[in-house]
């Protein structure tokens, strides 16, 4: 079983996608699952036309390679994240594109963390419908509504379709260097998409929780917000982002599966795929 189930799969070697499964959901504060996120989205990418009707390609020709997923370490979220950061170290320094499966949110900051060492100059795009810019949650600054507000430490940091935060995380937005759009930013504005990517250049990692998306087409996801984006925003940012800069990395998180119920799983898959498309484009 690999993302694609492409066969022969393309080894480490030859490959310019890694994609690596993190299912972890430890700091998951109201509805648990995202750790079979990893496993549902593999489980339903073999199910993928491997032909981008949009691209005109097969992009699994550029090489993508599933690695073994990343080992739960339950002393707690700060030791899961620098499991993270070592695994995805490795792929950084053999000069692979990382794809992260999540798991929850909090392990982006792992991957970020990674990427950054190679390339210290690099902007993070985070489509969200949460802030998640807590100082710290539930006694820890590794949780996942944390993960933002560690990552504006030492890069810069644009946010897309948020749609809720606390009143800590309002005030200190105003104070900081984040550039964070809201939902109704989107839906308002037309040349939303334009605005956005003209922050983003150079070195790009991007990390997509899957609650950006409007619950009506993403209801598998740990807190789920009325009025998100939908397929077509995602998709109208991520190919303008693809030639601003030069994405290095990206993340999807916070697919928490529901029983009997494919579709998001299955969007989120695509949603990857597409992705890779647009970078290889």
């Amino acid at each position: 079983m690999n993302f694609g189930g492409i066969y022969p799969e393309c080894s480490l070697r030859d490959a310019q996608f890694v994609v690596i499964p993190v299912p972890y959901d430890l700091t998951s504060t109201y509805q648990p699952g995202s750790r079979r996120g990893p496993a549902a989205i593999i489980e339903a990418s073999t199910n993928m036309e491997l032909y981008d009707e949009e691209l005109k390609k097969e992009t699994y020709l550029a090489g993508i390679h599933t690695a073994s997923p990343v080992s739960v370490d339950a002393r707690g979220p700060k030791y899961m994240i620098r499991a993270v950061r070592k695994k995805i170290s490795r792929v950084v320094l053999q000069n692979k594109i990382p794809v992260m499966l999540g798991g929850e949110h909090s392990i982006s900051l792992g991957a970020v963390q990674a990427v950054a060492e190679k390339y210290p100059k690099l902007t993070v795009l985070q489509l969200d419908a949460h802030a998640d810019l807590r100082d710290s949650y539930q006694g820890t600054p590794y949780n996942h509504a944390c993960v933002a507000r560690q990552v504006a430490e030492f890069c810069d940091l644009v946010q897309v379709g948020i749609r809720s935060m606390s009143r800590e995380e309002g005030d200190f937005l105003p104070q900081s260097k984040v550039k964070s759009y809201s939902a109704d930013y989107v839906f308002e504005n037309k040349n939303w998409a334009q605005t956005v990517a003209g922050h983003l250049k150079g070195d790009i990692y991007i990390t997509i929780d899957l609650d950006v998306f409007d619950p009506s087409i993403m209801s598998a996801t740990g807190t789920p917000e009325p009025g998100g984006l939908t397929w077509r925003d995602v998709l109208q940012l991520l190919r303008l982002v693809s030639r601003k800069g030069t994405i290095r990395g990206f993340d999807v998180v916070e697919l928490a599966p529901l029983p009997g119920v494919v579709a998001p799983d299955f969007m989120a898959a695509k949603l990857i795929y597409r992705l890779m498309g647009y970078m290889t484009r």
